[in-house]
């Protein structure tokens, strides 16, 4: 009897929810909205990841990926975030280091999205430049590891490794980053009557 009783709340709450959502355009065209936001994003994460192996600059310890210019993206819409992550996943699915790639380098992404997020709100002249700064110490820290982890694992390995990626990362991600920054800005693509995100 509890059990059926359950099953029955968890019905009812399903399609109180099914209904507001019919009830409610707004909240309907919003989340086509963010799916196709990260779909968007993921797709083009992982063709400008793909476009970087082609030069031989998406894996290793002196990484500068064309894709972590998307980094930003947090900035502008939280769908970035799981955009970036998947993105990130079907990237990696070309790494010399596997599966171990796939995991660490999309729980960097992950990671670095988020606080990217947090951080939007901090700016400097309308810059958020905090928010930059995420996927640097975060690739760096947790790719640096990873390189470590298939290499000699000598302390010096690991600073030399992180130093490296995280260098790569600030190249792409801060000067470049803010220069995409202000070119979307620009474009109010993301402003919120387009998509009502902030």
């Amino acid at each position: 009897m509890k059990e059926e009783k359950t099953e029955e709340e968890i019905s009812k709450v399903s399609g109180n929810s099914e209904s507001k959502e019919k009830n409610n355009p707004e909240r309907r065209k919003k989340r086509v909205y963010y799916e196709v936001q990260a779909g968007i994003i993921a797709a083009m994460y992982v063709a400008l990841t793909y476009l970087s192996n082609t030069m031989n600059l998406a894996y290793g310890p002196i990484q500068f990926r064309l894709s972590e210019v998307l980094t930003i993206l947090p900035v502008f819409t939280p769908a970035a975030i799981p955009g970036l992550t998947i993105g990130c996943v079907i990237g990696n699915l070309q790494s010399p280091y596997g599966i171990a790639d796939i995991i660490t380098g999309s729980l960097a992404t992950l990671l670095a999205a988020v606080f990217t997020y947090l951080f939007r709100k901090v700016r400097i002249k309308d810059v958020p430049v905090l928010s930059t700064l995420p996927p640097v110490i975060f690739n760096g820290i947790i790719v640096g590891i990873e390189i470590w982890y298939f290499g000699d694992r000598t302390p010096a390995l690991f600073f030399i490794s992180a130093a490296e990626v995280a260098a790569g990362e600030a190249v792409m991600c801060v000067i470049v980053g803010i220069i995409f920054y202000l070119a979307i800005k620009k474009t109010k693509i993301f402003n919120k009557k387009n998509f009502g995100y902030t």
